[in-house]
């Protein structure tokens, strides 16, 4: 090896220790790798970002950026609807789920489907009384699985197309995936639906309590402000103070008419009645130190706390909320977003401990109360994903049909030959920004920046494998090591060390790495280089050891309770169904 292999060789050996380590963000750990080639003279400084410009990197943005606009169409509150006959139906339930997961991962980015879909899971697995676990592991395989099937179902088979390009002048179709993409997918589906999820260790997640799980008439009280209480003048931030954050005036009712939601400096009058909503034992502390009188024989519940001002709503705290790691006081939920919190809920648990001194974790249910006309607003910003079904206004269904409108547009473009993937959906971006169905600040915001540098960067860095020679390297010694075997039993080895990498390396980094490897090999035996492309775009979408490997994998891990380890469990022989099904598939559709 020369002194630029060595060089290029070390750098990426410790990028992947990065990747692995996992303490930097993989989108820093790409870019940190191509400024050292670039320092180190392996990448010229001129085409250090021209990986920005690259067709795979403006394809898989103009992709999020349209999913984005499907999903504020309403697209999420379409299934529901046509699921909801399958409430207290579990298993139909995880087939109706994993083939909806599947089927929309086919055309937009994978965690896109999944976040989708994944309010949709917890509704039903809260509502019908079982464990998240059982739904939400076979969910995030099954939009892996989903986005093997088209081109641009996920990114790595984006990459591993442009790279077919750069040596073969031309990249995949809309459908050149399908045929082994399907295959794969409808075994590992029926796997997973009849089989996988029986492996996981559903006993030791929390069960869902059915509709109890936020019946909150336990926690809610109505109590009367006689003429000597010392509530009298008092504010409601100074009331709930003596709480200790753990009790919330919901509501006032004054003169017969209900005042929802109080802010901090109103102050209470005499013969007020306050909606207390808390533990028995705040309730307790309140009622004594202010002289309040409890108002017997009342029953109360979430419909007391609604108007038609003010709703009552289900959300699940997603992966990058602000509010992760934060307590409920921190949060600052009722001043700065006018939300109040009544009930929390985790792996299908209500929580019973002090709300005070929680603090929000991915995947913790919450039940908030706040003014319709910016609830869903807030929500959206705080990225808290409804749980609620939601009534479609005619706008949202107009841009609901106006966005599938033009993703089909674009996709027949594609398929056609008329135009390559890129403009076709960059065309229909613009479409939908110029017909308002989505802002333009919403366009910026749709994108998953890190995925974009992360593939922007890493470009440049794998095609300096190749010019390095070090790919040429590697391929040689594979095929040196691997003696007389048949190239079928290589394209395994390929298939197999892809899913490996990718277990513990992003999905899209190995792609980008191991396309252009693929490639080296095939030429060295002189056989179809397609076969050994379609290995690594099957590989790099079977990350199914780990919660590391995948976007997808590290959402579900705190819904539904899991630990590191539970992965492998249902992981490990779905990996090895679809080496069976991957390797004669390919070899059927890709023959060598």
């Amino acid at each position: 090896m020369n002194a630029e292999q060595i060089e290029i060789s070390a750098l990426l050996f410790l990028a992947l220790v990065l990747f692995v380590w996992g303490r930097l963000r993989y989108d820093l750990v790409a870019v940190m790798a191509l400024a050292g080639a670039v320092a180190l003279g392996l990448v010229p400084a001129g085409d250090a970002f021209l990986g920005f410009g690259h067709p795979a990197v403006i394809t898989v943005a103009c992709v999020l950026i349209i999913s984005s606009a499907l999903l504020g169409g309403g697209l999420i509150d379409q299934i529901v609807r046509l699921l909801k006959p399958l409430r207290g139906r579990e298993n139909l339930q995880l087939v109706s789920l994993c083939l909806c997961c599947a089927a929309l991962s086919a055309f937009m980015n994978n965690v896109g489907a999944l976040a989708l879909m994944m309010p949709v899971a917890l509704r039903f697995a809260y509502r019908d009384g079982y464990s998240p676990a059982k739904t939400l592991m076979p969910l995030a395989f099954g939009s892996l699985l989903g986005g093997m099937t088209t081109l641009i179902g996920t990114p790595p088979n984006i990459i591993v197309s442009a790279f077919r390009a750069s040596r073969f002048e031309s990249g995949y179709g809309m459908w050149d995936f399908a045929p082994v993409g399907l295959a794969v997918a409808v075994i590992g589906i029926g796997f997973i639906v009849l089989i996988g999820w029986r492996l996981l260790p559903l006993d030791r997640q929390g069960q869902g309590e059915k509709d109890k799980l936020f019946e909150i008439d336990e926690y809610l009280t109505e109590a009367l402000v006689p003429e000597n209480s010392k509530a009298v003048g008092a504010s409601v931030h100074a009331i709930e103070r003596v709480a200790g954050g753990d009790l919330t005036i919901v509501g006032v009712i004054r003169d017969q008419r209900k005042l929802l939601i109080p802010a901090g400096y109103d102050s209470l009058r005499q013969g007020d009645l306050a909606l207390l909503e808390g533990s028995p034992e705040a309730i307790q502390t309140v009622l004594d130190e202010f002289k309040l009188e409890l108002v017997g024989d009342v029953e109360l519940s979430r419909e007391d706390l609604k108007s038609s001002e003010v709703e009552v709503v289900e959300a699940v705290v997603t992966q990058g909320s602000p509010l992760i790691g934060r307590s409920t006081r921190n949060a600052r939920l009722r001043t700065d977003h006018g939300l109040n919190l009544l009930a929390l809920a985790r792996h299908g648990k209500r929580f019973r401990q002090r709300l005070s001194s929680v603090r929000f974790q991915p995947g913790d249910v919450l039940m908030l109360q706040g003014r319709a006309e910016k609830l869903w607003e807030t929500l959206a910003d705080l990225s808290l994903l409804p749980l609620a079904e939601r009534e479609i206004a005619m706008g949202r269904q107009r841009h609901l049909l106006l966005s599938a409108g033009m993703f089909a547009f674009a996709i027949a473009l594609v398929v056609s030959g008329l135009l390559e993937a890129h403009i076709a959906f960059l065309l229909a971006v613009i479409g939908l920004t110029l017909a308002r169905v989505i802002q333009p600040d919403q366009v910026y915001a749709a994108v998953e920046w890190p995925v974009i540098v992360l593939i922007a960067a890493m470009i440049p860095v794998g095609q300096a494998l190749e010019t390095t020679g070090v790919t040429a390297l590697i391929a040689d010694g594979l095929v040196g090591a691997a003696g007389n075997l048949p190239a079928w039993a290589l394209l395994a080895v390929i298939l197999v060390v892809t899913m490996f990498v990718s277990d513990i390396v992003n999905n899209n980094a190995t792609a980008v790495l191991m396309a252009p490897l693929a490639i080296g090999v095939a030429d060295r035996l002189g056989v179809n280089a397609d076969a050994f492309l379609m290995a690594v775009a099957v590989g790099a979408s079977c990350a199914f050891l780990t919660p590391i490997g995948h976007q997808s994998n590290t959402l579900v891990l705190e819904p539904g309770g899991y630990r590191f380890g539970d992965y492998w469990r249902m992981g490990l022989p779905l990996e090895v169904i679809i080496c069976l099904v991957g390797v004669p598939a390919i070899l059927i559709f890709w023959p060598l």
